[in-house]
């Protein structure tokens, strides 16, 4: 398991989420940049470099993927649970005070 993924296990319940979902976000972009990049590469070694790179972004990605749902914080196959978690972190967030 990627050791970031590990540590976050110590954080607190909110923290973790949001912390996961930040680093899925970020998962989820660097795999769009680097199959784009790879699309518009012709150099084969540089390719190959890229190709390394989108594998391991996707490995990332299912890693806090399965996080997120042993935790509890992601539902991708069902919806309504998703948007139970959802409205509850939007509303978590409307009641934190203000600084």
């Amino acid at each position: 398991m990627n050791q970031f993924v590990q540590n976050m296990t110590g954080m607190g319940g909110m923290t973790d989420q949001v912390i996961a979902t930040d680093f899925l976000i970020t998962a989820k972009t660097g795999i769009k940049n680097y199959a784009l990049a790879l699309s518009e590469t012709y150099n084969p070694e540089v390719r190959e470099m890229l190709r390394t790179h989108l594998n391991k972004a996707i490995d990332t990605h299912q890693e806090i993927t399965d996080y997120m749902v042993s935790k509890g914080y992601y539902h991708p196959q069902n919806v309504q649970e998703q948007l139970k978690v959802d409205l509850q972190t939007t509303d978590t967030a409307l009641n934190l005070p203000q600084q």
